[in-house]
């Protein structure tokens, strides 16, 4: 019998590599199995982008112990990565979850350190290299998302010094202080100096990363760029080649580059009658209270839901506002449930909203009307569209989107935005009413103030706000971020870069009591 050889694996000239995949396995009531698209900017800013570069995505399908071959969705290469259930506790709900994230969010939650989920973590990121490795063309270039990937671009250096490799951190990246508690510092470091463009969503994080990268590695640094030595047994082997004359390193570009949301995709479903007529049944369904908050999140220390609960009960207390004349909408789509601290954070916020309509509820209406399930974007839309404010307390947060895609469904230029200033949003998002969550005085000044604002200011502000996210939408991230990555990661490329630092000529930041200036 002769044995037929493993085809060889098909190569593409651009690939992506994330912990998820950007489609969904269902399964329908007969039992078919399917793959439907995952909703997300980034697969929306990315679609076309690998359309036309011969792309494919690497990545995890989201269930345990699933091996499956490479398949075409939707005319997008598909590359699964398995885990097993061991994988998905240590490295993706251990280490990435319960380690990096409450560390990289400022310690909000204290982060457990365990070193099987770190050995976890390097075997799974080596999975993601290799299978990155495998399809990649001679000199293709490959774009890592998100810290649960961090090691990925060190392994490719290695193992494919041919390649241009892109990561991009889609969280904050902590001040030395806090980064330095963490064990494996100087791996997370070096992994990540396997890249050409490595982005941050914020300069400040941007800064972080380069301070740390000092006082680890003593590399030099000026501005956004890293002198990388090419020869340096702890950084991994150096590229192919002769060493350059004069130029015994690697530039690294390590610089900001702030994601935003397909704001076109907003506005086109707010324009549809039958979601402009969903928001008014929204509001009737409310018992149409003279004003509506609304607060979207993930259930996640992180995003200041109770500090949110907190003031709105205050002004209750306080008779600033009654029941009937105000409902705020809680959405708090479930979130890492199987995680002690998000399974005690649901307890407390579901303590604190029964507390609050037990105190100052009437039979008739409760003044939080709380939501722990995810909806469909049109439903989203439609809440977005039924409130007059939008309400984002985040104690720290990489950028926030909901944010941008409230102001992107504001097609009456109506509505005010409440920010928190430790949200990377409002680096851009100048014109909302900046505020510190922590401040509870302050956060029910700012609110106060949203509720009785004119119709004229609210116009001005939402005019400028959305100029602002649709001038700095995600195809123009995307093709920001590439532009650099494909100019070889050289300086001279950080002329093609992003204006994001420039502001609207009316966006300069609100002074006075409820607003910090950052």
């Amino acid at each position: 019998m002769t044995v037929q050889a493993p085809a060889a694996p098909q190569r593409y000239s651009f690939v992506v590599a994330s912990n998820r995949l950007p489609v969904d396995r269902v399964i329908d009531p007969d039992g078919t199995a399917r793959w439907a698209n995952s909703p997300g900017g980034l697969v929306t800013a990315l679609e076309p982008v690998m359309r036309a570069n011969n792309g494919a995505w690497v990545g995890w399908a989201g269930q345990p112990d699933l091996q499956l071959d490479p398949f075409e969705s939707d005319g997008i290469s598909i590359v699964p990565v398995p885990l097993t259930a061991d994988d998905i506790r240590m490295y993706y709900e251990g280490f990435s979850n319960d380690t990096l994230w409450p560390l990289y969010h400022d310690v909000i939650s204290h982060p457990q350190y365990h070193r099987e989920w770190w050995d976890s973590y390097v075997q799974v990121n080596r999975r993601f290299a290799d299978a990155v490795a495998e399809v990649s063309e001679q000199g293709a270039v490959v774009w890592v998302q998100d810290y649960q990937l961090q090691l990925v671009p060190r392994m490719l250096r290695e193992d494919r010094p041919d390649l241009t490799i892109g990561f991009f951190n889609h969280i904050p990246f902590p001040p030395y202080g806090i980064y330095s508690q963490l064990p494996w510092r100087t791996q997370i470091i070096e992994g990540l100096l396997g890249a050409d463009v490595i982005g941050f969503q914020r300069l400040a994080d941007a800064n972080n990363f380069t301070r740390a990268v000092r006082r680890l590695k003593g590399f030099p640094t000026k501005g956004a760029t890293i002198e990388v030595p090419l020869i340096d047994e702890s950084v991994g082997v150096r590229a192919h080649g002769p060493i350059p004359e004069g130029k015994p390193f690697r530039t690294v570009i390590a610089r900001h580059f702030p994601i935003s949301i397909d704001a076109d995709s907003f506005e086109e479903m707010a324009r549809r009658p039958e979601i402009i007529e969903r928001a008014r049944q929204i509001r009737e369904e409310l018992g149409n209270p003279e004003r509506i908050i609304l607060g979207v999140d993930r259930l996640d220390y992180t995003k200041g839901i109770a500090h949110r609960l907190k003031a709105f009960g205050e002004l209750l207390r306080d008779g600033s506002m009654t029941a009937g004349e105000v409902t705020l909408v809680q959405v708090a789509s479930p979130s890492r449930e199987r995680v002690e601290a998000y399974r005690q954070l649901r307890d407390e916020i579901e303590l604190m909203v029964g507390r609050i309509n037990g105190d100052y509820g009437t039979i008739g209406h409760a003044p939080v009307s709380y939501h722990h399930t995810s909806y469909p974007r049109d439903e989203m839309v439609a809440l977005y569209l039924a409130a007059d404010v939008m309400l984002v307390t985040a104690l720290r947060d990489g950028m926030n989107l909901v944010a941008k895609e409230y102001v992107a469904t504001r097609t009456d230029d109506d509505g005010v935005l409440i920010l928190s200033e430790f949200a990377g949003a409002s680096d851009e998002l100048k014109r909302a009413l900046l505020v510190n969550p922590h401040d509870i005085d302050g956060l029910k000044h700012a609110i106060l103030r949203a509720l009785h604002m004119p119709r004229a200011e609210r116009r001005t502000r939402m005019r400028s706000l959305r100029r602002r996210v649709f001038e700095h939408d995600v195809a123009a991230w995307s093709s920001a971020f590439l532009a650099v990555l494909t100019g070889n990661g050289h300086a001279e490329s950080l002329q093609a870069d992003i204006l994001h630092d420039e502001l609207d000529e009316d966006a300069q930041p609100e002074t006075g009591p409820m607003t910090i200036d950052v």
